[in-house]
This record gives C-alpha cells, sequence and structure tokens, in this order.
C-alpha cells in the first residue's frame, strides 16, 4: 500500500526503549507525530541520522513534534541502540508480527526483513501531510526534514 498526502495514517501500537506501548492514535487532536523509519540499530548510516536528528533535536521541539524512530529490530536492542546514543526520544520496535507497521506504511523490503528509510509527517488530525523516502543505502538530509515540518 502507497501512502499518498492526505491520508489517514495507519494507527499502530508498538513497544519503545523502556518497554512501554505507543499508540499513534493516542497523539490525535494533542501533537504532530514525525515517523522515521530506519532499517536496523547499529548500523553506520541508521545511526548517523538519528544522531544528527538527536543533535538537532530542537527543530522537532520548537514544533511540539513527537517524534518516533521505528525499525525491527526488538524492544531489547533498542534499549541498548537509545542508551549507547542518547536517544531522549521514543525508539520503538517493530519485530513481532515482523515489519508490519512499516508493512502498512509501505516501507517494508521483503527481500531483506527491514523497511527502508522512510519519514512520514502527520498532523493532529491523523493525515499525512508529507513523506520522504530514500533509496536503500542512502541517508536523509536534515533539509528534507525543515521542509517537512513547514508542512505542519
Amino acid at each position: 500500500m502507497t501512502l499518498i498526502i492526505g491520508d489517514h495514517a495507519p494507527d499502530f501500537e508498538l513497544a519503545n526503549q523502556y518497554g512501554e506501548t505507543v499508540k499513534l492514535s493516542d497523539f490525535r487532536g494533542k501533537k504532530p507525530v514525525v515517523l522515521v523509519f530506519y532499517p536496523l540499530s547499529f548500523s553506520g548510516i541508521c545511526t548517523g541520522e538519528l544522531c544528527e536528528i538527536r543533535d538537532n533535536f530542537a527543530k522537532f521541539d520548537k514544533e511540539n513534534v513527537e517524534l518516533l524512530a521505528i525499525s525491527v529490530d526488538s524492544k531489547y536492542v533498542q534499549k541498548q541502540f537509545a542508551e549507547h546514543e542518547g536517544y531522549k526520544f521514543s525508539v520503538l520496535a517493530d519485530f513481532w508480527p515482523h515489519g508490519a507497521v512499516a508493512q502498512a506504511y509501505g516501507v517494508f523490503l521483503e527481500e531483506a526483513g527491514i523497511s527502508n528509510r522512510a519519514t512520514f509527517v502527520i498532523n493532529t488530525d491523523g493525515e499525512l501531510v508529507a513523506k520522504f523516502v530514500t533509496a536503500p543505502g542512502q541517508a536523509r538530509s536534515l533539509d528534507e526534514y525543515d521542509r517537512a515540518l513547514a508542512s505542519l
């Protein structure tokens, strides 16, 4: 399924790095959400991207955005990854059913068993207002986040 701007974002419940359940619809009417799908924790490009977000988190905080990073790793891996890198945002485990949320957003790479690098910006009504996806092996630019946040 390919999501387009204006679609309602598929709801989901995933465990974060603390084992807490995070439900997308809990943010509806409260704050916008940025979903950052990435292939694997502790991998080079993924770590670099999320550290760049960490180091520029004020951009997201200024817009009162809830940032949710998602990969197919387990909540145990996510806990180690978030602690090791000092992430203050939620790092969610799309572990089981394997990649189900990435599949719902159309970014699961079946042949590799991981999600692609993809970002979805969701407004307070739960509608998709921006998205960008890169080719496997290609990092996202922080400038793309600036443009996406401007659409809120």
